[in-house]
């Protein structure tokens, strides 16, 4: 049986690095096993974390997957004009122009929905909607995070997102929406970072979890509650999940569907998990320029960091050949990366190294086009994002 690095050299070898792939047998394999996981809850496709349009359509063409979760408006106003009929915006806006276009599409209005927590996002989208005679949809991004205290003791465990936090809260700004001209709720949204995006690496984090979940499962159902009174219509959507929490967040009733997008590529930060199977499906080469010494090799590019704190985990990974490692005074380098041979790979000026991105879409921003892989053979080019044009932040 082949390995990994031997297949994805014998289909790329005649091509030049540095070079993008995706393993398509993973790729199926890991939409499906996030189908399975929601257990008939439907899945929206997060696409900051693809960025590549081809994957997007093959992954809203499996069963189970419904709506793109976008992360621009402008990207979310591309993706309809071709031919996407469901794009959630997963952050607020302030682009006017967009906005302006939105109100101006009847199209894109009844397939696009804005994220908000404030009404100064709201009162933008308003202004458009009145000026065009439309009426744009909203969605409340609810903060899913955990908040802990004893007396004076109070803790925030999770991300930094929305102000909106209790059923109170998004009451309150659902009532004011609903005042306004131009705007109507359609759903609410919860991302609990704290478990959907960590891995399980020690009891405390599994603690962690298991409280956020445990509020989560009470407080959802009581924010829908609050906003559905508070608007006086039903609620199309409930959002919550991701990835990591997929199985979590489609076990709650009150949740309508769940996102997830790491899940089709599995990128390092996904590999501790203990809620699925990691199939790393998206690779990329750079071959060997140097030898600088016995037991080193430099390669060529490889700076592609991932958001988030600068720490190694954010580094891309070396996978194939085994045994090698970047050095902690370079790193992977803007132009170069040296690394250590510390396996048995003999490794000679020319050859490819394989590695693995920390997260998942941000390294096809570094790509025009990706390869799309079967076995050891290329069935597909496609352009990335980048590749069409078109960069939205």
């Amino acid at each position: 049986m082949s390995t990994l690095g031997s297949r994805l050299d014998a289909a790329t070898g005649h091509l030049p690095a540095p070079l993008a792939v995706v393993d398509l047998d993973a790729l199926d394999a890991n939409a499906a096993d996030l189908v399975r996981r929601a257990g008939g809850t439907p899945v929206r496709v997060a696409s900051k974390s693809v960025r590549v349009r081809a994957v997007l359509e093959r992954t809203l063409a499996t069963p189970g997957f419904a709506g793109v979760m976008g992360y621009s408006l402008r990207e979310a106003l591309w993706l309809v004009g071709h031919g996407v009929t469901d794009v959630l915006l997963g952050y607020p806006t302030v682009d006017t122009a967009a906005l302006d276009a939105l109100a101006a599409d009847p199209v894109a209005a009844r397939s696009v929905t804005l994220m908000v927590d404030d009404l100064a996002q709201v009162d933008l989208a308003a202004k458009a909607a009145v000026a065009h005679g439309t009426t744009i949809q909203v969605c409340l991004d609810v903060d899913a995070s955990l908040r802990v205290g004893l007396g004076p003791w109070r803790a925030h465990l999770g991300v930094r997102r929305s102000p909106v936090h209790s059923p109170a809260d998004a009451g309150a700004l659902a009532e004011q929406i609903a005042r306004r001209d131009g705007i109507r709720v359609r759903g609410v949204m919860f991302y609990e970072a704290q478990v959907a995006g960590l891995p399980d690496t020690s009891p405390a984090v599994r603690a962690v979890k298991r409280l956020s979940l445990r509020d989560l499962a009470s407080r959802r159902g009581l924010v829908v509650d609050a906003v559905q009174q508070a608007t006086g219509l039903p609620l199309e959507l409930v959002n919550s999940g991701g990835s990591g929490s997929v199985q979590d967040s489609a076990a709650d009733g009150s949740v309508t569907e769940v996102t997830a997008g790491s899940g089709l590529f599995v990128p390092t930060l996904f590999d501790r998990y203990r809620s699925f199977e990691p199939r790393p499906a998206a690779f990329f080469g750079l071959d060997v320029v140097r030898v600088p010494a016995p037991g080193w090799v430099t390669a060529f590019g490889g700076g592609y960091i991932a958001s988030g704190p600068p720490t190694a985990s954010r580094q891309p990974r070396p996978v194939w050949p085994a045994g090698l490692t970047l050095t902690d005074r370079e790193g992977a380098g803007e132009v170069q990366t040296p690394m250590r041979v510390r396996g048995e790979a003999d490794l000679r000026i020319g050859d490819r190294v394989w590695f693995r991105h920390a997260k998942s879409g941000e390294v096809m921003e570094r790509f025009a086009d990706v390869h799309l892989i079967r076995g050891e053979a290329i069935e597909s080019t496609v352009p990335t994002y980048r590749g069409e044009s078109h960069t939205f932040g």
